[in-house]
């Protein structure tokens, strides 16, 4: 029985809760980035500038004579240049909205000088 407390209180923690909760947000995040740049960044920007090129395929550009395809490394390597740059924006635009608006601080109390110029006058009030 002490084998089962002990799991149920590991498996409830906050951390491992989180942490399930941010890998399962994840891989479905991981799948949105996917298809934007599958679906959208690569056909309007990557294909027009593989034809500028004339390299519209990348997975064909091997090494002649030898099995070395350099041009699938290629093709991983400009896909995560773009996915990493979309999440730079994503995340630069989450942490823009994140910051909390500047709040005016609160007028600050007068100074030692003001205070006793003011005491001054109350007491020349007085008289």
């Amino acid at each position: 029985m002490g084998f089962v407390k002990e799991f149920k209180e590991f498996a409830v923690k906050g951390n491992v809760l989180d942490l399930a909760v941010g890998v399962i947000i994840g891989g479905a995040f991981g799948k949105i980035v996917t298809s934007m740049v599958d679906d959208i960044i690569t056909p309007a920007i990557l294909n027009p500038a593989l034809k500028a090129i004339n390299a519209e395929n990348l997975s064909q550009l091997v090494i002649p004579g030898t099995a070395i395809k350099y041009g699938n490394f290629l093709s991983s390597a400009i896909s995560f240049i773009v996915i990493a740059f979309c999440l730079f924006i994503l995340i630069k635009g989450a942490n823009k909205l994140k910051r909390d608006e500047p709040k005016e601080a609160a007028p600050a109390g007068p100074s030692s000088t003001d205070q006793l110029l003011m005491e001054i006058r109350d007491e020349l009030k007085k008289k």
